[in-house]
């Protein structure tokens, strides 16, 4: 780490640097900024290494300063007393205070998404994605040692598919967004796009299933739906687009059916549990709030903390018979000639509103809190306290440790940006939840060491 001596010099110099922009016309407020930031920065390194608040030499020696200062004193001690309040990288908004703002911050500082121009729709910047894409690889490991096969089908619904259920589509009908123009020209028909696939896969499968020996049928798609939400929408929650998997399973005997409703709702259950590390209570839903047209909806549910209530994680659905009467999906009765029998289904789906569940429970003050399973890295390495003499040999000795750790098997990665300070990058990476920081500085390496920070 810096000496006190050194990060004193370095005050000094970022803060003449400030009052030069700040004398500079020329000078971009975003520029101003920055430089404001750099010397907040500075001082929570002060602090840091001290025990201390940074006060100017002339503000200790002066009294008739000391005098002036008392308007603005407020201001900066409540910076100070939070760290993360004294960058613009920082979330000004307390979890406990405020949750649906300090929400909002930390999904947008911790560079999680970006807001788009269409309303209730979100761009998932890589960070949050490879949380997604974490899930994904767990999840489909697991489907697949059940037999369950990828596939896609098209997003665009016919409206006499739709028609066919109208019981189904019904809970989804005002959500449901229509394409209606091609160009200039009304379309002969409107088409809407998938809210939910049962109404998209099932008539395939009616094709597909002409004998008992046809099933079973297990397949799952990742892929994008659109339910036009009226109400608020929240990135992740509650979204007008989102990403997920939806499977769609059909048996030839109930028994068979209901076995793999519960199996697919251990794997959500695991989902929370072993990557996000979130307890959930397993469960059954009422019949007022099960799936339409389904016989009966199983739930994995967790606790938020922060508002007191829970969030549905996943849900897995034991259709019946419901669904392949409706649409057809029939072989002849081994049991009895002349006779149909109809499949049993299941569907079941897990989305992107893990990653909100995430956020909300394991975040907190200073920003987002990754479970080390999902982070996209795991390890972040940082030089400290280095001078022009010493630093390539410090900045070579973080790159080898960051390429042993990832020859490890850790997801790491190394911070040399110059133009930050290390106090700085810690403030950064905390706020975008890395699980370990570790620093190596001068002495560390002298020693063949380093400083490990959770």
């Amino acid at each position: 780490m810096s000496t006190k001596e050194e990060i004193t010099k370095e005050i000094e110099e970022q803060g003449a640097e400030v009052r030069r922009v700040k004398g500079d016309k020329n000078s971009t407020e975003e520029a101003k900024k920055e430089a404001i930031d750099k010397l907040l920065a500075l001082k929570l390194t002060y602090k840091e290494v001290t025990g201390q608040e940074y006060a100017a030499p002339n503000a200790r020696q002066s009294k008739p300063k000391k005098e002036e200062k008392p308007k603005q004193q407020p201001k900066q001690q409540e910076k100070k007393q939070d760290g993360k309040k004294q960058t613009l990288l920082g979330v000004g908004t307390k979890k406990d205070d405020n949750y649906s703002e300090w929400y909002s911050e930390v999904i947008t500082k911790a560079e999680m998404i970006e807001y788009y121009d269409v309303s209730g729709c979100y761009v998932l910047r890589p960070w949050s994605f490879a949380v997604w894409e974490s899930i994904q690889e767990w999840f489909d490991s697991g489907i697949k040692k059940l037999g369950v096969k990828n596939c896609y089908f098209p997003m665009f619904v016919s409206n006499a598919a739709l028609e066919r259920e109208k019981t189904h589509i019904a809970d989804f009908a005002p959500e449901v967004a229509w394409v209606t123009r091609a160009g200039n020209s009304e379309m002969a028909e409107p088409i809407a796009i998938r809210p939910t696939s049962e109404t998209v896969m099932y008539p395939s499968y009616k094709k597909w299933v002409q004998s008992h020996r046809d099933l079973p049928i297990k397949l799952n798609q990742w892929c994008n739906v659109v339910r036009w939400e009226f109400k608020h929408p929240t990135p992740f929650l509650r979204t007008r687009e989102f990403l997920w998997q939806e499977g769609h399973t059909a048996f030839a005997n109930p028994a068979d059916a209901e076995k793999e409703v519960f199996q697919i709702l251990d794997l959500y259950a695991g989902v929370y549990t072993d990557l996000l590390a979130i307890p959930v209570v397993k469960g059954r839903k009422s019949e007022k709030e099960k799936f339409a047209g389904g016989d009966f909806t199983t739930t994995v549910e967790a606790y938020v903390a922060c508002n007191g209530r829970g969030i549905q994680g996943a849900t897995s659905h034991h259709l019946g018979q419901n669904f392949s009467k409706m649409f057809d999906i029939s072989y002849e009765d081994p049991a009895k000639e002349g006779e149909r029998a109809f499949a049993w289904q299941n569907s079941w789906g897990l989305s992107t509103r893990t990653i909100g569940a995430m956020v909300m429970i394991h975040g907190d003050d200073k920003g987002l809190v990754l479970p080390p399973r999902v982070a996209a890295v795991q390890v972040i390495v940082v030089p400290v306290g280095f001078k022009t003499e010493n630093k390539q040999s410090l900045f070579d000795a973080v790159d080898k440790v960051t390429k042993d750790l990832v020859a490890d098997g850790v997801k790491a990665e190394h911070d040399l940006r110059e133009n930050y300070n290390a106090g700085w990058k810690f403030n950064h990476w905390e706020l975008k939840g890395v699980p370990i920081r570790f620093e190596v500085g001068p002495n560390d390496l002298a020693k063949n060491q380093g400083t490990r920070s959770t």
